[in-house]
């Protein structure tokens, strides 16, 4: 019995490791102005199409910076099977009704996940452009923003970032998710493994 619980201990001390982690990495990204597009991952689109909370807070962050540096917007998201639209698709006529012009923002609408977010969208960025990679910033919630960042920077994307905040009573849940998810992303990148 002793064994299990020191066993227990240390998995605990180590995911609160991990946990401290991410709020450290989230804390002490860089920040600039200089970038050339605009990457928002994407989040929850209710049933009845109305965005999470989640997901306009990113938006509104995409929004902001791009009033500051207008350039090219890269929405990014599919659709899940709760979703009644892809969430692409819902960002970018999010962003174009608060009045980013229609030829500044396309939309990613078929990846799953981040990895497939950013390489979607520097796919989206090269056929916008002359091939060149460009400087993005990537918007997304402040605990995803690290890991999302290292990701870019796996599929070639010069990255900079910029994370909305989470809702408090989320924070432990968000942080201690996004801690396995570090942990499966150094399995991926380090032993190759498909997870």
């Amino acid at each position: 019995m002793g064994v299990i619980a020191a066993l227990i201990f240390v998995g605990l001390a180590v995911w609160g490791a991990l946990i401290g982690m991410v709020w450290w990495r989230e804390n002490h990204i860089p920040q600039t102005d200089s970038y050339d597009a605009i990457v928002v991952l994407g989040a929850q689109v209710k049933a009845d199409g109305s965005l999470s909370v989640q997901l306009q807070w990113r938006l509104d962050a995409a929004w902001e910076a791009w009033q500051k540096h207008p350039c090219l917007i890269v929405t990014c998201g599919g659709q899940g099977s709760d979703e009644p639209a892809p969430e692409g698709t819902v960002m970018r006529d999010y962003l174009m009704a608060k009045g980013v012009p229609e030829e500044q923002v396309c939309a990613d609408t078929v990846s799953e996940n981040t990895r497939q977010n950013l390489r979607n969208a520097r796919a989206l960025l090269e056929a916008q452009g002359d091939g060149e990679t460009r400087t993005v910033l990537i918007v997304t919630s402040d605990y995803h923003l690290p890991r999302a960042m290292a990701l870019a920077e796996d599929e070639g994307l010069r990255a900079t970032g910029l994370g909305s905040p989470t809702k408090p009573e989320y924070w432990l849940k968000n942080h201690a998710r996004e801690a396995i998810s570090w942990v499966k992303y150094w399995l991926e990148k380090y032993t190759g493994l498909s997870l």
